[in-house]
């Protein structure tokens, strides 16, 4: 396993190159890029065939930096300098434990107030170069898909929130003996927690710019079943705790690869199983019995859906169908991994269930419901 950049590289080209990165991290990085492109794609395609139309917004320009705007600024720039100087100086620390780094309230003070002055004075002379002598109010035209750098950080900030409270909550009796470590560790992230938080600020954005709920979750349908296909590669190749259950079946087939069947996950950063002989550092431990490697699976099923929502969203004319299918195979994907994936069970009226089985049964029956009322109410729709 390689739970930083920096193991990766060394296993590729046999150097040893200290980077403050974690594999997970990185992962989780290139699966927004993915949502951003697939989003992107969405937005045009549909703004090129008038189902989105340009905003037109009014806004007033040529006045100078508020007071507001120059503190806002300067403590922005103030956070990074604060943390980006004291990491500078501290870089073997950074790499060591870069989660323990970021978080923690130790910082750089002089770093701090140096970026803090650098951050308002741009700010100052940006707005200072395009001041007028009496403001006006200008009207512009905002095409649709300019939202994304906007919604982006919203889907980030409330993803993170959400797939982290909705992970607490599956590992409660983890949580409750270290609550600050939970909601600040960057790992264990359960993703419907993403999936709904980061969802509604989504749509809670798109639908404050003229963007009509269902035709922004169609947007989102391929998008977010792409960026959940990259995301989990950096749970397979960092070893996140994301595995099945014990695997001691004889492969099916001979060319099968080991690691395709059964997977110890050694130096996993979930710090699970047994130590490593001879192994010095953080991440020194390897599970005792090969497990069902589960991330890797949803890895390949769920690229596969989302070549087929690709193929589908140039034949799907109704609102809301697109993200109906998504839904139900998200659903269903989902589900049977649960089959053979390690996770907290719930007892209840007899019946024995994880909590992901029992969000992906609620969102394939919103799928479903959701498909039947767009065929029902196509005549309806057209105009929507």
């Amino acid at each position: 396993m390689f739970p930083t950049v920096s193991h990766f590289l060394e296993y590729l080209f046999g150097i040893q190159i200290p980077l403050p990165f974690n594999t997970f991290g990185v992962f989780v990085a290139l699966a927004f890029i993915a949502g951003y492109w697939a989003f992107t794609e969405e937005f045009k395609r549909k703004e090129a065939l008038g189902i989105l139309r340009f905003i037109k917004k009014t806004i007033l320009t040529g006045k100078p930096a508020t007071a507001g705007e120059l503190v806002l600024n300067g403590l922005f720039g103030f956070l990074i300098g604060y943390k980006l100087v004291y990491s500078l100086l501290n870089y073997k620390l950074l790499v060591s434990d870069a989660q323990a780094v970021l978080l923690s309230v130790k910082g750089n003070l002089l770093g701090g107030l140096f970026f803090a002055g650098l951050f308002a004075y741009w700010d100052y002379k940006e707005k200072e170069a395009r001041k007028l002598d009496k403001p006006k109010n200008v009207e512009v035209i905002q095409k649709p898909h300019e939202l994304m750098s906007n919604l982006i950080v919203w889907a980030a900030v409330w993803g993170f929130l959400g797939a982290k409270i909705f992970d607490n909550l599956e590992h409660w009796d983890t949580f409750v003996q270290d609550p600050i470590g939970g909601l600040l560790s960057f790992s264990g992230l359960t993703f419907y927690g993403g999936l709904i938080c980061g969802g509604a600020a989504v749509l809670y954005i798109a639908n404050k710019n003229g963007i009509k709920p269902l035709h922004m979750l169609d947007i989102g349908g391929p998008g977010m079943m792409l960026a959940y296909s990259v995301g989990r590669i950096g749970c397979h190749m960092s070893g996140d705790g994301d595995w099945g259950i014990v695997n001691l079946n004889p492969k099916p087939f001979s060319w099968l690869p080991d690691w395709l069947w059964a997977y110890t996950y050694p130096n996993n950063v979930a710090n699970e199983g047994v130590p490593i002989p001879g192994c010095v550092g953080r991440f020194c431990n390897v599970l005792p019995e090969p497990v069902y490697p589960t991330p890797i699976y949803e890895v390949i099923v769920c690229f596969v859906l989302f070549l087929i929502l690709w193929k589908l969203r140039n034949r799907i004319k109704l609102p809301g169908m697109m993200f109906g299918i998504y839904l139900m195979m998200n659903g269903v994907e989902r589900f049977f991994i649960e089959l053979i994936r390690v996770n907290t069970k719930y007892h209840v009226g007899g019946l024995s269930f994880t909590q992901a089985e029992m969000i992906s049964v609620l969102l394939f029956l919103s799928g479903l419901l959701l498909v039947t009322y767009s065929i029902r109410n196509k005549e309806k729709l057209k105009n929507y």
